[in-house]
């Protein structure tokens, strides 16, 4: 079978969605892969992953998004799941202040696992919570410049900017990606030594 003719997209991206167990990472996978949400969500014991192909711009971009488990001991088996990965969502429950203090423990993690081509978000879930809201918008704001990276807050219940997150870091990719072809093209034809036969009569060459 024709390679070009199987291949139903431009880009394949791995995600990895990173946070204390209970912010909302399956339940932000489960609404962004299938539309769909539960209350009685069972906590994911090591990974899960999901597959959906989204549009942006005129590339079709097919999306393989991780579900890491967040609790302490399990740990020792996620962390393999950062090698390869091309974006990293960092989420924390904006009902839940030690879920936003342990971002710079998982940033220290990220940062050991990958390298700084890897596209990072910061997510702010259950922002449907108003009433319970421990962490307010400034402080993710705040804490996501302090990390050089976007921020926005979600809501897998009612599936507020769910989409719109994974769009983002999408973009981002796209983007990373073509400056990098472009970066290489550069450095490619810079290494091109002319003679003087290819510049012309009269020419002379003083690589």
């Amino acid at each position: 079978m024709n390679e070009h003719k199987s291949r139903d997209y431009d880009y394949l991206y791995k995600i990895i969605l990173i946070g204390d167990s209970g912010v909302g990472k399956s339940c932000i996978l489960l609404r962004f892969s299938d539309d769909h949400f539960t209350e009685s969500y069972i906590t994911t014991i090591g990974v899960d992953f999901r597959f959906r192909t989204i549009k942006i711009g005129d590339k079709i971009v097919k999306l393989q998004i991780w579900d890491t488990a967040g609790q302490e001991r399990f740990r020792t088996i996620t962390s393999a799941y950062y090698r390869g990965a091309d974006g990293i969502i960092i989420i924390y429950d904006t009902t839940d202040r030690n879920s936003f203090l342990h971002i710079k423990e998982w940033m220290n993690e990220i940062n050991k696992y990958t390298n700084e081509e890897t596209c990072k978000l910061l997510v702010g879930n259950k922002a449907d919570c108003k009433d319970e809201m421990e962490i307010t918008t400034t402080e993710g704001e705040n804490k996501a410049k302090e990390l050089n990276i976007p921020f926005i807050e979600t809501s897998a219940k009612d599936a507020t900017n769910v989409e719109l997150a994974f769009t983002m870091i999408t973009e981002e990719l796209i983007k990373k990606k073509k400056k990098k072809n472009v970066s290489s093209l550069g450095a490619s034809q810079s290494k091109v030594k002319l003679s003087p036969q290819d510049l012309g009569p009269g020419a002379s060459c003083t690589c």
